[in-house]
């Protein structure tokens, strides 16, 4: 008989239910009175967890990089994408609390979108184990709103990033951002109404809350910026710690014991009476972090499982990036208000190689001023969309004109 899984192309959802099965539910560790009493008390226990809890604004969604010196060969770096939106990037940092978002949402989950990821997991395990550099490039864009002589239009920054991290001794990481960094108005409509505004060099974007001073971007190209992200032989944060290469390559590779150790690291810096969504979309970012740096396959692996298995995450077979590539969506489970208007986060993962695609902010619910532009519910505000990760054994090229 043929098998069916080959015929339609996806993945046999028999053998990744099984690769995927948590070391707890393996039948040949449940025989023991003594196991089933103690899981039965965890279980219940992270159940009456699930409480609703009082929230802590501040969340900062991922998106474009902005890195601040923090001495003359330090450098530590705060996500954004393009130039505004702050978000939270891998790179060794200072201790620091971080916020999270504000509300939740209920959506429904498709069982179809679980098996993919859960299947980009078992591909995961097969990547490249190691080398001298980790090397990444990300496209990305960043659209906002700003306003001249009295008019509104959608303008957008367009740039590309590469990262070259050294996790051998002797060796550094550098980040150049702002490859091809172009600024300009969104659409054709949106130039027409900034030409009919005197075509100004710089405009202005309102400032999204109170207190907030209002940004503005310059029109055109922009040059390279290379910076040192490395601290010493720390070369990322995961949650409130700087790690070494050695601690990567140390992390747990199974998805309970990488789940535990990433709980450990929460209740570091938050308090006890957080929320579920609170934690699964802290332990998202974390996880989905991890999918990008140097570890071992096992713990990529384990990252997506992590991901699949987290409470209020909402995991969405076939979607497609910016970049027309398909794959599966996974969404945070909480929405951002911006200036801009309801938002949500999505990660985009491809199943069939365990890649991390992209990053991107949905827009759910336009405000008036974003409608006013031309944005509408779908439009993706924000992303970073992954063209390359993989090892490399020579330190890319800084380009002259770079600013450091």
């Amino acid at each position: 008989m043929k098998n069916p899984a080959k015929r339609s192309g996806r993945p046999d959802v028999l053998k990744v239910l099984a690769d995927a099965r948590p070391d707890a539910l393996d039948p040949s560790r449940l025989a023991d009175p003594t196991r089933q009493r103690q899981d039965f008390a965890r279980i219940t226990a992270e159940a009456a967890d699930n409480r609703a809890v009082r929230r802590r604004s501040g969340f900062r969604p991922l998106g474009a990089v902005a890195l601040v010196a923090a001495a003359a060969s330090v450098v530590v770096a705060v996500g954004t994408v393009g130039r505004q939106a702050p978000a939270d990037r891998p790179v060794a940092q200072p201790r620091s609390a971080t916020g999270t978002p504000s509300s939740g949402t209920g959506e429904n989950v498709r069982v179809d979108g679980h098996i993919e990821l859960l299947s980009a997991a078992r591909n995961a395990e097969t990547s490249a184990a190691e080398g001298t550099y980790w090397q990444t490039t990300t496209r990305s864009q960043n659209v906002d709103v700003a306003e001249a002589d009295g008019r509104s239009f959608a303008v957008r920054n367009t740039s590309t990033e590469e990262w070259s991290v050294g996790v051998r001794t002797g060796t550094g990481s550098l980040m150049v951002t702002g490859l091809d960094d172009v600024t300009e108005p969104w659409t054709a409509a949106d130039k027409a109404r900034w030409q009919a505004a005197g075509s100004p060099g710089s405009v202005t974007v309102e400032a999204g809350k109170r207190g907030e001073i209002a940004r503005s971007y310059t029109l055109g190209s922009g040059r390279p910026t290379v910076m040192r992200t490395n601290v010493d032989d720390k070369i990322y944060a995961v949650g409130p710690d700087n790690v070494s290469y050695q601690d990567l390559r140390a992390l747990p590779a199974t998805s309970t014991e990488l789940r535990r150790y990433l709980e450990k690291l929460y209740a570091q810096g938050n308090s006890a009476d957080s929320g579920t969504s609170d934690r699964s979309t802290w332990m998202l970012r974390q996880a989905g972090n991890l999918v990008t740096m140097p570890v071992k396959p096992a713990v990529r692996a384990a990252a997506y499982r992590v991901m699949a298995a987290l409470p209020g995450v909402r995991v969405v077979g076939h979607v497609t990036d910016p970049l027309g590539r398909e794959g599966v969506g996974v969404e945070f489970p909480d929405t951002y208000r911006t200036a801009l208007g309801t938002t949500k986060q999505r990660l985009v993962v491809d199943p069939s190689t365990g890649a991390m695609l992209c990053d991107q902010l949905l827009l759910l619910e336009p405000s008036a001023r974003a409608e006013a532009a031309g944005l509408k519910a779908g439009t993706s505000v924000n992303y970073q969309a992954t063209t390359r990760m993989s090892w490399g054994e020579h330190q890319i090229t800084v380009p002259k004109n770079a600013r450091s």
